[in-house]
């Protein structure tokens, strides 16, 4: 779709209502992709299967043309589940994961994008001696064996230098759940190489995940497009904010009567 040429995305996930956090990020994604005369995605990332709402997929699709944003091309992770387990097989078969045993809770973010100072823990590695085997097993968690020591580097174009050491900053994580999804950093590694996206925009709290998905992308042998963190909007207290933050949603301040040029001036 990218056609050699520019190529970003939209990448809301449907567990809430987009708040002013979510609009600022949208809206640079969508003024860089325009000013490059590039080509823009909306992607629906649905793999939540115990938050994702239908109503809230289309929600954010009226709140982000409220806000002025269109996109031209669209995809839904749900539909999409044959490509991430072609992806998983690969890595299994060369040997950079392994299945894990732990518990449901150290899994339960698996699925979602992480949030501000990350919250996935350093993994102790405490389940690396497993035998990966030839094919994936069900009901089995698998994690990503990251190398030790390693330091990732890569140039943001906002945050600008950026360096994460392997074991230490990110330690293994998990690529597939024994529900049979794939983990949130598989997905979007697997559809940004699809979607051929060759600049990311997101929030600055996802900057560890580009670490680890630039080591997914290797492993694959997929191509690492650039990446701009975007500042976080913060709440009166200081705290990032999130969906909880229902008075800041967009759907809150279009039933209150602002206007979409009001809430841009926000950002």
């Amino acid at each position: 779709m990218s056609a050699g040429g520019y190529a970003g995305r939209l990448a809301p996930s449907p567990t809430g209502l987009l708040h002013l956090g979510h609009a600022r990020t949208f809206w640079t994604a969508y003024q860089r992709a325009r000013e490059a005369n590039g080509t823009l995605w909306l992607r629906d990332e649905d793999l939540d299967t115990q938050r994702a709402r239908e109503e809230y997929s289309v929600a954010m699709k009226e709140d982000l043309r409220w806000l002025g944003i269109t996109w031209d091309c669209e995809l839904r992770q749900s539909g999409r589940m044959d490509a991430y387990r072609v992806a998983m097989q690969r890595l299994l078969d060369s040997g950079f994961v392994y299945p894990c045993t732990c518990s449901r809770r150290d899994l339960q973010m698996a699925t979602q994008a992480p949030h501000e100072d990350d919250d996935e823990p350093v993994y102790n590695g405490r389940c690396r001696a497993n035998a990966a085997g030839l094919r994936m097993k069900p009901d089995t968690n698998y994690r990503f064996r990251v190398p030790d020591g390693e330091v990732i580097r890569f140039d943001d174009l906002h945050a600008g230098p950026q360096s994460f050491t392997a074991g230490e900053d990110a330690g293994d994580f998990v690529v597939w759940r024994k529900d049979g999804l794939p983990s949130y950093q598989l997905a979007c590694v697997v559809d940004d190489a699809a979607m051929q996206i060759t600049e990311v925009v997101r929030g600055r709290d996802l900057l560890k995940s580009t670490a680890r998905q630039i080591l997914l992308q290797r492993a694959l042998g997929l191509a690492t497009p650039r990446y701009f963190h975007c500042d976080l909007v913060r709440d009166g207290a200081g705290l990032r904010l999130a969906k909880r933050h229902d008075a800041l949603s967009l759907r809150a301040l279009r039933e209150a009567g602002a206007t979409p040029e009001q809430v841009r001036a926000r950002f």
